[in-house]
């Protein structure tokens, strides 16, 4: 039975705001990938957020489907196909060596690790068990995400300039993340909940440090990263994860 039901009607209302507010922010590239189109370029744009951001989803999708929770499936496909668009137009875009490098990546996390994780849960654990396992693996990529936005405000620390981390954005990931931690709380799922106390403590935290370095004088020696971490936040945006990792940090021709 789907777990979205009157009989619980403060978790769905959750849920429901958790699903509307998760969408908003995984939108939150389009306009990178409408200039990307615009340009017919991927310039210094790197594809592993986006990569990050569908093996989040399928792995919550995975989870969702275990637990038949219609919030966390709703949310976590429309995240897969959104980032699924993302890597396509990335792929069509990018230069030779970008596109091996992220063709690499899809075969190793969203195919190879994905599929592991799914066919080893599948074949050695039952019931309970298995969607424990599953659910505190969510949990866990779930945690790691949230690594990304120390970067972020280390930069706005060392720039003294919130130029790329928008105040909106941070406002809605920590109203995003409330919801989450909220609906888990309200079914005692705490493979849902324990991920969004990490999104809430860092959403809180990026909206003091723009309220302190809001007016403050900006570093002109900085460097300029484009508009990828007002976006590093916004793609595994889903039950577990509000975070995503920056784009242009380590470009794909680094790391080739």
């Amino acid at each position: 039975m789907l777990v979205i039901t009157i009989e619980n009607p403060l978790a769905t209302a959750a849920g429901l705001a958790g699903n509307i507010l998760s969408f908003l922010v995984v939108l939150a590239p389009m306009p990178t990938f409408y200039k990307i189109y615009k340009k017919k370029s991927t310039e210094e744009f790197g594809s592993v957020p986006y990569m990050v951001g569908l093996f989040s989803a399928m792995m919550w999708i995975y989870y969702g489907a275990l637990t038949m929770d219609f919030l966390l499936l709703s949310i976590n496909v429309g995240a897969s196909l959104i980032e699924t668009a993302y890597l396509i137009l990335f792929l069509i875009y990018a230069p030779a060596k970008p596109r091996a490098f992220t063709l690499k990546l899809v075969s190793l996390f969203n195919v190879g690790a994905y599929g592991s994780v799914v066919l080893f849960t599948m074949l050695f654990l039952r019931g309970g068990r298995r969607t424990n396992i599953a659910g505190w693996i969510c949990a866990s990529f779930a945690f790691s995400c949230f690594v990304a936005p120390l970067s972020i405000i280390k930069q706005v620390i060392r720039t003294k300039s919130v130029e790329y981390m928008p105040i909106s954005l941070s406002f809605f990931l920590t109203v995003s993340a409330i919801a989450w931690l909220s609906y888990g709380l309200l079914l005692g799922d705490l493979h849902v909940a324990l991920p969004n106390v990490v999104g809430f403590l860092f959403g809180v935290a990026q909206i003091i440090i723009y309220l302190v370095y809001k007016n403050a004088k900006k570093d002109d020696t900085k460097t300029k990263l484009g508009n990828q971490p007002a976006e590093a936040m916004a793609t595994a945006v889903t039950s577990g994860s509000d975070i995503e990792l920056p784009e242009k940090l380590s470009t794909p021709q680094a790391e080739v």
